[in-house]
């Protein structure tokens, strides 16, 4: 089992990977015990001094100038978490909600956030004993802060709502009964800081760039295998041309897919073929494939940002004074995955347009559909027709959410981030996208098969095209093709694809 240590450092995309294949033990350093104690007696002076201070002794958001007396103050925190806890649908994964608990420890060591270290020390608790919160997707604007989501975070911490346990959901205090566990009460500021931050907006966008570095990846290797089945030019992708564009994305690509050609017998049988062009889909891959990666730069950079920020609210300053900000807000978040979505969409759109090009045949090499006996049999007609419904579907999930905005809170909370939506989004997009490479990648083994079986192919691909051949029944012709798709998706998703190719090669 891995070690995570939370510190006030910066953290790295890969320091969450493997929050979302396992369990990690998670310690807390010293230097962050300090700070976090620091923080909390500030709050506590600010409290005795008797100034006012929003969410400790006021009410929340339009309720903001309404006094708290002081014997009320914790059960403010307490009404604040279950009136909150108002998420609906689905549960977040495991691995997302348990980076969204790693993403809260790393706000609070760095001691701004005034909470006590119980409170700390409690979620770290949950954590190592494979205590993870069931917090439902829906119910985030991203502004001020993931509040539903988070809340019922804060709803486990106090021993009431469902968690997982060991991965089964069940109530949670049956599962801090199971561990001898007990739940915690809140403090003045407690309540307001859970459930404030961009933590849930921010661990879906981990996730998906987690699924997205493999996915362009991929998407270089099948594009590459179906350049190679479809009989198009290599040369193009030569890197003295694709130094002429100063796009770093495009020359990555550019260079995969002509290292993965390397040495195929079926691109140099048609060396001398007379063919001028080859179209947009497969003679431009880097530049669509490069201009997705450089987006995924972009963001990723962006995302990281947010997740060493702090986004809590009040603010504890090393000077002592408590303030209100917004740091909250997910706009930065919003945008970025927006602009992701996009990208990752267009993967779809053009891996579409080379599974059509397939359809209409290859001339002396396969039929249309890549049929054995064209009529009676239809071949990957429907396949492609998948595709394109999937392909169609993302393009109405990439309308950006960042641009819609409902005032929640009574007017107070009046331009919000729709940062959560934009990260859901994503993720389905991501999963179609998935499924229309597995369809691509099906569809040019299958030409290879019927139609290059005693040509060699490159070394890279031909490692490929020999999973391909023992997961698809090539010469069967017409059959039930979802279980192949289905398979094939799953080594996509698994990374068993890029896994396979990098054996051969490392991909940039």
């Amino acid at each position: 089992m891995e070690t995570l240590t939370i510190s006030s450092k910066s953290y790295k995309l890969k320091d969450f990977s493997p929050l979302f294949e396992n369990r990690v033990k998670i310690k807390l350093a010293n230097s962050s015990k300090i700070k976090i104690k620091r923080s909390r007696d500030r709050l506590n002076k600010s409290i005795k001094q008797g100034n006012t201070i929003y969410g400790v002794n006021t009410g929340f958001g339009k309720l903001s100038d309404i006094q708290i007396k002081e014997a009320d103050q914790e059960l403010l925190q307490l009404n604040l978490i279950r009136s909150h806890a108002a998420g609906v649908g689905d549960p977040l994964s495991i691995g997302i909600c348990r980076t969204i608990m790693v993403l809260k420890l790393m706000t609070y060591a760095k001691g701004y956030s005034g909470v006590r270290l119980d409170l700390v020390e409690k979620i770290i608790q949950f954590l190592n004993k494979d205590i993870v919160p069931y917090i439902p997707e829906k119910g985030s604007v991203g502004a001020s802060g993931d509040l539903a989501p988070l809340a019922h975070l804060g709803l486990a911490l106090i021993g009431e709502g469902f968690s997982f346990y060991k991965g089964k959901k069940m109530k949670t205090s049956t599962a801090l009964d199971k561990e001898k566990i007990k739940a915690i009460s809140l403090r003045a500021k407690e309540g307001i800081s859970l459930i404030n931050g961009t933590h849930v907006s921010s661990a879906i966008a981990i996730s998906t760039l987690l699924n997205g570095e493999n996915l362009i990846k991929t998407a270089d290797i099948i594009g590459a295998i179906s350049v190679e089945n479809s009989l198009s030019s290599r040369k193009v992708f030569r890197s003295d041309i694709h130094e002429l564009k100063m796009h770093k994305g495009q020359r990555d690509s550019a260079r995969n897919i002509y290292r993965i050609l390397s040495g195929s017998k079926i691109v140099g049988s048609h060396k001398n073929c007379g063919k001028v062009q080859d179209p947009y889909s497969f003679r431009c891959i880097p530049h669509i494939h490069g201009a997705c990666r450089d987006t995924y730069d972009s963001a990723k950079n962006i995302i990281l940002n947010e997740i060493n920020s702090v986004s809590d609210n009040p603010l504890v300053l090393s000077s002592g004074e408590v303030i209100s900000s917004g740091h909250f807000h997910g706009e930065h978040l919003a945008q970025s995955l927006d602009n992701l979505s996009i990208s990752f969409a267009e993967l779809g759109a053009v891996s579409e347009r080379r599974i059509y090009y397939f359809m209409k045949g290859i001339p002396g090499i396969v039929s249309p559909f890549v049929t054995i006996k064209p009529g009676l049999e239809s071949g990957y007609m429907m396949a492609h027709v998948t595709a394109s419904a999937l392909a169609s579907e993302n393009k109405t999930l990439s309308h950006p959410a960042s641009i819609d905005s409902l005032p929640t809170s009574g007017g107070q909370e009046d331009l919000v981030s729709m940062a959560p939506w934009a990260g859901y989004k994503l993720i389905n997009i991501q999963k179609n996208l998935s499924v229309i490479l597995a369809i691509e990648l099906l569809v040019a083994s299958a030409v290879n098969s019927l139609g290059f079986s005693k040509v060699k192919p490159a070394r890279a691909t031909g490692t490929i095209l020999s999973l391909m051949g023992k997961i698809c029944d090539f010469s069967v012709g017409d059959r039930v093709l979802k279980t192949e798709i289905d398979l094939i998706t799953d080594k996509i998703i698994k990374k068993e694809i890029l896994s396979k190719m990098q054996t051969i090669l490392r991909l940039e």
